[in-house]
């Protein structure tokens, strides 16, 4: 079967699921398509700040998360060996909250927003290769089932949202541009019975940590360090010898003892962060596929929505194929680039590991300096689903 849309998304999680939602507010005909099944959870840090919270506002998906009984988040204490220092988030930019849902409320309630829209999202659905037009421009993409099914996907644009190991930069070749030198490990668990009451962040040599309350009454608590220094730990002890290990160096540890840990713990190796050329004749690249940077910055899903709200934005102003819809694109890359690259450049150091108390603070102020500088031109930028339709 051939059909024919005006934009085809690869990956409907976060940025994959938003990208498809702004674009069929706005009359575009979409195929969201993602080979894992809705609802489905992943690997992430579920915490949400200011510009994160604020777009989802802005297009009304805040109260799916709220709904969901994701807890408010007026609070942040960042503890620097014994030094504790405790942040109030003050309401700002129309946000007084920040709140970390778990992945299997938040890309399902975009999707769901992307399909109300109009846009055809399918699960279960896997991009096996691209399609490309006689003169090499991408033209779409080919697809199965798990049933076995085959489908040939024709699109003005396609868009690669699919992560890390994005099918569709690998099958173009979109070179990076900008490569970090170090990546962190984490060994991480859920648990309930958590004495906290917002978001916590722990500092030592050589070791990092975090606890962040999510939905169901569960905190997500984490603790990281080089990728070698985990190796050796995990290898040796478990990943259960190693958390303990690890929290043993922080306070969390004691607060970790009394509570319940609810399923397994789960042990993620990182990669050094990037920016990859992410537009060309066909096709466009978004969230992870594009943009990657070490889960220590905590800013993830928040760039996701901001960089889906980029793209949208551009190809919203050049829908048709053509020289205008490069520019655009080009545009969207530019304006990524200058926001992300200083949080890029702080966050590879931060992951490094290898700081004291004192350098670790500096880093962090510069990493929020990035932040709001984001959030101040998230915040001037008209939410792309004010676009009057174009259909």
């Amino acid at each position: 079967m051939d059909n024919r849309w005006d934009a085809v998304v690869v990956g409907a999680r976060v940025a994959g699921a938003t990208t498809a939602l702004l674009l069929a507010r706005a009359g575009l005909r979409v195929l969201c398509i993602d080979r894992a099944r809705h609802g489905s959870d992943t690997l992430s840090t579920h915490a949400l700040m200011r510009a994160g919270t604020l777009q989802l506002q802005r297009w009304g998906l805040l109260d799916a998360v709220l709904a969901a009984g994701t807890p408010a988040v007026r609070h942040t204490i960042f503890h620097y060996g014994r030094d504790d220092v405790p942040v109030s988030i003050r309401p700002a930019a129309g946000v007084d909250a920040l709140y970390a849902p778990r992945r299997t409320i938040l890309d399902a309630a975009i999707a769901n927003a992307a399909v109300e829209a109009g846009a055809t999202v399918r699960f279960g659905t896997t991009v096996t290769g691209l399609l490309r037009d006689p003169d090499g421009r991408v033209a779409g993409v080919a697809t199965r089932t798990r049933n076995g099914a085959a489908r040939a996907e024709r699109a003005a644009l396609v868009i690669g949202a699919d992560g890390r190991g994005s099918l569709v930069a690998q099958a173009i070749g979109a070179p990076i541009e900008m490569s970090g030198q170090a990546s962190s490990a984490f060994l991480y668990g859920y648990w309930t019975g958590l004495d906290v009451t917002g978001y916590e962040w722990f500092y030592q040599p050589g070791i990092s940590a975090g606890a962040i309350p999510t939905n169901d009454g569960l905190t997500c608590v984490f603790v990281g360090t080089t990728e070698a220094r985990a190796a050796v730990l995990v290898s040796g002890g478990g990943t259960g010898g190693a958390f303990r290990q690890l929290a043993g160096r922080t306070p969390i540890a004691a607060r970790v003892a009394g509570a319940g840990r609810v399923g397994g713990l789960r042990y993620a190796r990182g990669r050094p962060g990037y920016l990859r050329r992410s537009w060309g004749p066909g096709w466009a690249l978004v969230g992870d596929a594009g943009y990657w940077k070490d889960p220590l910055s905590t800013h993830g899903i928040t760039d996701a929505l901001c960089d889906a709200e980029l793209l949208a934005r551009a190809v919203l102003s050049a829908p048709e194929p053509g020289p205008d819809q490069l520019d655009a694109l080009a545009g969207y890359q530019s304006i990524r680039d200058e926001l992300g690259r200083p949080m890029l450049r702080v966050t590879d150091r931060i992951a490094s590991h290898d700081w004291d108390l004192i350098e670790v603070r500096r880093l962090l102020m510069e990493l929020a300096s990035a932040m709001t500088e984001k959030l101040e031109r998230i915040g001037t930028v008209p939410a792309a689903d004010e676009v009057v339709n174009i259909r």
